[in-house]
């Protein structure tokens, strides 16, 4: 296969909850006759975003076109599991026009990246382009440290003084890593909001980049596919926090599975859900609920405070009729007593 022939990936990385698998629902329905093919890397072990894309499936992106890595993030696990589902993807017949990659929220995108050089698939595929998506509000909000002006100030006035919290990093990673980055929700946000998250962007990206406004991720396909950045030729370019010979862990973050009881009030559960972010400062949670006296499946999405809640789809005669939320928090705030005692109380 020579170079001009190498299939086209696109990795789609971003903080919790930005809507990578919105966006990966809009591309699978509009694939511009593309085949596509997509990877998605679950945090916890509740296929929630592989069901959603499943269920969505079309003759272009079938649902065996649909891989799941649920053993880890992605870019810790590149040998055991990333590899031979790339592999696996280019043995399909017929072979996919492009592969999506949607990372798991706390992964980084440097050492996936780098993944691309390994030998069984470097002359076989390329990195079209990493697309970051960050959330409008969050960013305009500053919750990837604890004060963002503050530490803005003191890293102008001193470059050894660094106060960002581990989740700044990771966003920071993400962006600088990036080709385009989509800012979503934008319906959420008001222009001043908007323009101040294109700021914290512009400073924190090592060169410019194009920021695409972006709602319930409604994006052109022409504008994010067909880059040819041949991002793993360019690494160099795209700094990150880890670039030491030891990478990337995750001890600062956690995850765990809670059972969920049979919900009677659907508003009075994602109050619940909202409670629980403000007082143990939970970032993510999502799964499915049972709700009494209805045969749809409740699909339940949370970033921080921002709960939504719809009902997918009928449940199955092969399902198993539990309610199961994963919840993902910084590793000193992860307690599953109380998170239980609050989601089941």
């Amino acid at each position: 296969m020579t170079e001009l022939t190498k299939l086209p990936v696109t990795v789609i990385t971003g903080f919790l909850g930005s809507g990578k698998t919105t966006l990966i629902r809009h591309l699978m329905q509009n694939p511009n006759g593309k085949r596509l093919a997509v990877v998605v890397n679950e945090f916890g072990d509740v296929g929630v975003d592989g069901d959603i894309l499943k269920s969505c499936a079309i003759p272009d992106c079938p649902a065996e076109n649909i891989m799941e890595l649920a053993n880890g993030c992605i870019c810790c696990t590149v040998a055991d599991d990333f590899i031979p589902t790339i592999e696996a993807l280019m043995k399909l017949d017929p072979q996919p026009d492009h592969i999506l990659i949607e990372t798991s929220g706390l992964a980084l995108p440097k050492p996936l990246l780098k993944a691309f050089d390994w030998p069984d698939i470097r002359s076989k595929i390329t990195v079209d382009g990493v697309i970051a998506l960050a959330d409008a509000e969050a960013v305009a909000d500053g919750r990837f440290a604890p004060n963002v002006e503050a530490v803005d100030a003191q890293r102008l006035a001193d470059d050894s003084l660094d106060h960002e919290t581990p989740l700044s990093e990771v966003f920071e990673d993400q962006i600088s890593c990036a080709d385009i980055v989509l800012l979503t929700k934008a319906d959420l946000t008001d222009q001043a909001g908007m323009d101040k998250a294109k700021a914290i962007i512009a400073q924190e990206a090592p060169r410019p980049l194009p920021v695409v406004e972006v709602s319930e991720g409604v994006v052109d396909p022409r504008v994010i596919l067909g880059l040819e950045a041949a991002a793993e030729d360019d690494l160099e370019a795209r700094p990150s926090h880890h670039d030491e010979p030891h990478d990337h862990d995750h001890e600062d973050f956690d995850s765990i599975v809670v059972a969920i009881d049979d919900i009677e009030d659907v508003e009075a559960f994602k109050e619940k859900v909202a409670a629980l972010a403000l007082e143990q400062n939970i970032l993510r949670v999502k799964g499915y609920g049972v709700v009494k006296d209805k045969p749809m499946r409740l699909l339940v999405q949370a970033v921080g405070t921002r709960v939504r809640a719809q009902f997918d789809r009928p449940w199955g005669m092969d399902d198993v009729k539990q309610g199961r939320m994963v919840v993902i928090a910084e590793h000193d705030h992860i307690s599953r007593p109380a998170i239980e005692a609050a989601l089941n109380g």
